[in-house]
């Protein structure tokens, strides 16, 4: 049985496709403003990975904020039950799992079979979201992948009181002409997003193994800092955090084979 999870999110389009429970094939484009052409190339690249042809492909589910832009879907399901599959397909026995893309972040607390049982939404605000990252490192003239390390290298408590990316970044401004270390304000950026991140988990409440999906897993720095928020000694990361969604996707079609 072959399935394949579309997930067309608001930077990024990810397919995943999957053969008997196993992904045997991968492809991301940008999303821009062609979701439909993002949608078909991501497919493509996936297919082309997977070395097989589309008529093999036996049912394909469609999730994420571009879910519309799937013609090929034969169903399309919601970014908290995509994520909740996609969670529990890499780490069974996690009961809370928390999504966070470009441009909002999500998390729900999930079953044993991984079907979500409750969640909560940061509304669309960057500053709870990968956005939140990518301004910050504009205002510091850093790159997105140096941030992580950067915010790593120091041990300072900075409060950053901003709710909104636009006052977040006139915060940064000000602490940069104040003097203030790099590394010392990218932790303090860090801070915050992981305070977001966190109050949204416990309005669903922390439960047993914790799962992040989606790009910012692979900040160092975010990870370190929601660790110490959360207070705990593991979150659990798939190597490939961002195709999360895409891999629930794919696990809701074989589903319904």
């Amino acid at each position: 049985m072959i399935t394949a999870g579309i997930d067309c999110g608001a930077k990024n389009t990810k397919t995943i496709i999957m053969k008997d429970g196993k992904i045997i094939g991968k492809g991301l484009q940008l999303t821009g403003f062609d979701q439909k052409q993002a949608v078909e190339k991501s497919l493509d690249e996936a297919i082309q990975a997977a070395g097989i042809t589309r008529d093999d492909i036996q049912r394909i589910c469609g999730t994420g904020s571009g879910k519309n832009a799937i013609p090929m879907a034969d169903e399309k399901v919601n970014d908290i039950k995509a994520m909740s599959k996609g969670a529990h397909y890499f780490f069974p026995d996690a009961r809370t799992v928390t999504d966070v893309g470009a441009e909002e972040g999500r998390a729900a607390k999930i079953d044993d079979s991984g079907n979500p049982i409750d969640f909560a939404i940061n509304e669309k605000c960057a500053a709870g979201a990968g956005a939140f990252i990518e301004a910050m490192a504009r205002a510091l003239e850093v790159t997105i992948e140096e941030m992580g390390p950067l915010g790593m290298q120091s041990d300072k408590k900075i409060p950053m009181n901003a709710q909104c990316v636009v006052f977040a970044e006139s915060e940064v401004v000000g602490l940069i002409h104040a003097k203030t270390d790099k590394p010392d304000i990218s932790k303090a950026i860090h801070d915050s997003m992981a305070s977001r991140i966190v109050s949204m988990i416990r309005r669903i409440g922390v439960n047993e193994d914790i799962a992040l999906l989606g790009g910012v897993g692979h900040n160092p720095g975010l990870m370190a800092a929601m660790l110490r928020e959360l207070k705990v000694n593991k979150i659990y990361i798939p190597d490939e955090p961002e195709y999360g969604a895409a891999a629930g996707a794919a696990v809701v079609a074989a589903e319904k084979v």
